[in-house]
C-alpha cells in the first residue's frame, strides 16, 4: 500500500532480481514526488527495515546495483539515507511497460505474456545489466495514486520554466522561488 503526502506518495514493492539459476528478492521502493512531475524513483533497498540482507550475507540492493552497473545515467550512485540505490524512470514508460514493450538504451519494460502479473524491468549500464520482475497490479496502483495527485497531461503546468529562465536571463538564481 503506498503512502501519501500533498504532494507525493511511495510505495514499497519487492522486485525481484532474475539470475542465471535463481532470482534474488530486492525490497524498493517506487517513490512519486509532484515537485517532478514527469518521474518515478525506484529505490532499491527500501523496504522500511534495518536489515535488507539476502541469503547470501551480501545486500540486496548491492547485488541490484552491481548486476545493474553503476555507470548509468539514470542510477544515482550516491545512496540515499538508508544506504540504498536509486534510479530515475519516466512516468509514463511505466505507464506504457504495463501494455507493451517499450523502452531504449538502459532502461526497458514489457509486460508477461499470458495474463501474469508480472512486469519485466531491465535496466543496463557500461558495468553490468540487471533483468528484474515486479508485480504490474502494484504497478498499476501505484500509478493510478501518481494520477491522483497529478493528472496524465497536467505535468507541465506545475513546472515554472518560464519563471526559472526569466531569473537565468536576468543573471539571478537558478530558483525564482528564493528570494
Amino acid at each position: 500500500m503506498a503512502r501519501h503526502s500533498m504532494s507525493g506518495c511511495t510505495a514499497r514493492t519487492t522486485f525481484h532480481l532474475i539470475g542465471p539459476q535463481s532470482w534474488t528478492a530486492v525490497p524498493a521502493a517506487l517513490v512519486y514526488d509532484s515537485s517532478d512531475p514527469f518521474a518515478v524513483r525506484v529505490r532499491f533497498g527500501d523496504d522500511g527495515a534495518e536489515d535488507d540482507r539476502t541469503h547470501d550475507g551480501g545486500s540486496a540492493f548491492e547485488t541490484a546495483a552491481q548486476a545493474a552497473g553503476a555507470d548509468d545515467d539514470a542510477y544515482d550512485p550516491a545512496p540515499d539515507e538508508d544506504g540504498g540505490v536509486e534510479w530515475l524512470l519516466s512516468r509514463d514508460l511505466l505507464r506504457a511497460g504495463l501494455i507493451g514493450p517499450v523502452g531504449e538504451g538502459d532502461v526497458r519494460l514489457w509486460p508477461a505474456r499470458n495474463g501474469l502479473d508480472v512486469l519485466f524491468l531491465q535496466l543496463r549500464a557500461p558495468s553490468g545489466e540487471a533483468l528484474f520482475e515486479v508485480s504490474g497490479v502494484a504497478v498499476g496502483q501505484f500509478l493510478r495514486e501518481t494520477d491522483a495527485l497529478v493528472p496524465v497531461g497536467t505535468e507541465s503546468e506545475l513546472l515554472r520554466v518560464d519563471d526559472e529562465l526569466t531569473a537565468l536571463l536576468r543573471g539571478g538564481t537558478d530558483n525564482p522561488t528564493s528570494h
